[in-house]
């Protein structure tokens, strides 16, 4: 039921739930970036499917603060985030399927650096020493892998920068993750399907296309897609942004791992330099954190 017209009302969860990439690379294969698009396109609009079901079963949810759709700046912000995610699944796809995996694990391994470096232009939260110098290492690092590929790791740039916007939004727009998550949808879900129709009507369309157990794994990949998007959503509403970013180290390890031994790509001396100084960075960065933690749990016990 409904008992304000401006309050969103969702289905019933316990937690919030909402947004980190999730790790492997899937196969590459000889699908085209634009069918595995698409595909990704079926996976988020069946995201949206429990959401309205259970408005069909008239479930609600109350999570603190309401979204009210005349909160224009939240809703600003959310719209802003299915963007940012939007071009980090496509940018992924281009990745993978044009056999450059092992550079999409450089955008995620270096994402964390990014996120903590946005908490600071943006946020005005305060680096460590440490940090500093992990930043300074995650930089020394794009030089490196510039040098050895001719150009700027796009790719892996796009990736880092496009999800750590996409964390800041999340953060600072303060929302339930369930709720943030049906407002991605609500955006993108429009342009998925005149995407669809588009390639269902001029026959390059692979939805319905090739049999019914193709359409369930789509629609399957919905799953696999939601459960870590809501995670992180949740997660980014209760820990510090620069503890956030933090989490995302098996996503990128397990990418790089899958470039190198199931697809075969080349892993140069010099850019096993470049990844080198990032693991370094993250090595300090991880190392400050937990020094931090260890402290702030012993000023208790010494009060």
């Amino acid at each position: 039921r409904v008992e304000r017209e401006d309050v969103v009302h969702l289905p019933h969860v316990d937690e919030d739930p909402a947004a980190v990439r999730d790790g492997a690379a899937g196969p590459a294969g000889p699908t085209a970036p634009r069918r595995d698009l698409e595909e990704a396109l079926v996976a988020q609009l069946d995201e949206g499917g429990d959401f309205f079901r259970g408005l069909w079963q008239g479930d609600e949810i109350r999570v603190q603060p309401p979204l009210n759709v005349r909160d224009r700046g939240r809703l600003l912000k959310l719209s802003a985030a299915a963007v940012f995610i939007a071009v980090n699944w496509v940018t992924y796809i281009y990745g993978v399927t044009s056999g450059h995996v092992v550079e999409t694990s450089l955008g995620y391994f270096v994402n964390p650096i990014v996120t903590v470096l946005l908490a600071v232009l943006v946020l005005g939260e305060r680096l460590r020493p440490l940090q500093w110098t992990a930043v300074g290492a995650a930089m020394v690092a794009v030089i490196v892998l510039t040098i050895q590929g001719g150009h700027p790791p796009w790719i892996a740039l796009v990736l880092a920068f496009s999800f750590g916007f996409y964390g800041l939004l999340k953060k600072t727009a303060s929302v339930g993750a369930v709720k943030g998550l049906v407002v991605e949808t609500a955006v993108l879900a429009p342009l998925a399907v005149v995407f669809l129709a588009v390639l269902q009507a001029t026959g390059r369309g692979t939805a319905v296309n090739h049999g019914p157990g193709h359409l369930a794994l789509l629609v399957g990949a919905g799953i696999v897609t939601a459960v870590p998007l809501l995670l992180f959503g949740a997660a980014a509403t209760r820990v510090p942004l620069a503890t956030l970013g933090v989490l995302q180290y098996l996503a990128p390890t397990i990418q790089f791992v899958i470039g190198i031994t199931v697809f075969g790509e080349p892993l140069p001396l010099l850019r096993v330099v470049g990844f080198a100084i990032v693991w370094f960075g993250l090595a300090l960065f991880t190392l400050d954190l937990l020094t931090q933690r260890r402290r702030s749990l012993l000023v208790p016990e010494l009060v």
